[in-house]
């Protein structure tokens, strides 16, 4: 696994691996029949041990997307739409899948600015500004607004899958998101480790998120380097 993805607060190994499996299936990488190398092998592919593997592969077989065989081995049973951890996370590597992490690189309570579409129900929000990466490579720089009703955000327990932390934090559930994908420049606080400069123009795609209450709670802005990143959504 990646630096990145060993962090403390990044998920455990065994639901990386799950989630960057199913990422994987969805991208067609994997597919229905194919059969998975021996565990030891792929438990050292993915920089862990055959237990820790095993957690992962017990994740998917629950989820039915693996069928695992006596003295036979372990097969891919794709179909359906599955839920996951990042089954809203649309950005995929251009070869398709990745496992998404994120670095913080700030967070704020602040007032609304203007020109920012209606979401909440207060005027003040927690702005989050993020590095992305996919499998440990940098692949965008996003910000995201949650409404300050919905609660207090604790930095330091922060996970890369922010719904994941909105969910143990605050009790929050999204349950659905609009997004507009369009282009845009990069904003004047991208990191140096961004690699498209300041103002340059690139994808970029905006989102409304809804959690149980009719009017959306989050809003959020994200800039990713199409050399890297492709958009994806997949209709089942």
């Amino acid at each position: 696994m990646t630096q990145s993805a060993n962090r403390p607060d990044a998920l455990p190994i065994y639901l990386q691996i799950s989630e960057l499996l199913i990422r994987d299936i969805a991208a067609g990488r994997l597919v229905d029949g194919q059969k998975l190398p021996p565990e030891r092998d792929f438990a050292k592919a993915h920089g862990t041990t055959v237990r820790t593997l095993r957690k992962a592969l017990n994740e998917l077989e629950k989820k039915g997307l693996l069928e695992r065989i006596q003295g036979s081995g372990n097969y891919v049973r794709a179909g359906g739409q599955v839920e996951s951890v990042y089954s809203m996370f649309r950005l995929e590597l251009v070869s398709g899948g990745g496992l998404p992490t994120a670095d913080i690189l700030s967070v704020e309570s602040c007032e609304k600015p203007a020109g920012l579409p209606p979401f909440g129900t207060t005027t003040q929000a927690t702005r989050i500004r993020r590095l992305r990466y996919l499998s440990g490579t940098v692949i965008a720089v996003e910000e995201i607004w949650l409404d300050a009703g919905a609660g207090t955000l604790k930095r330091d327990s922060m996970q890369d899958s922010l719904y994941r932390t909105y969910k143990q934090q605050l009790g929050l559930w999204i349950t659905r998101a609009e997004d507009r994908v369009g282009l845009g420049r990069v904003p004047d606080w991208s990191p140096q480790a961004f690699p498209l400069v300041i103002g340059q123009t690139t994808a970029f795609i905006e989102r409304l998120s809804w959690g149980q209450a009719p009017e959306p709670v989050e809003f959020s802005r994200t800039w990713y380097d199409t050399d890297k990143a492709l958009y994806v959504q997949r209709l089942i």
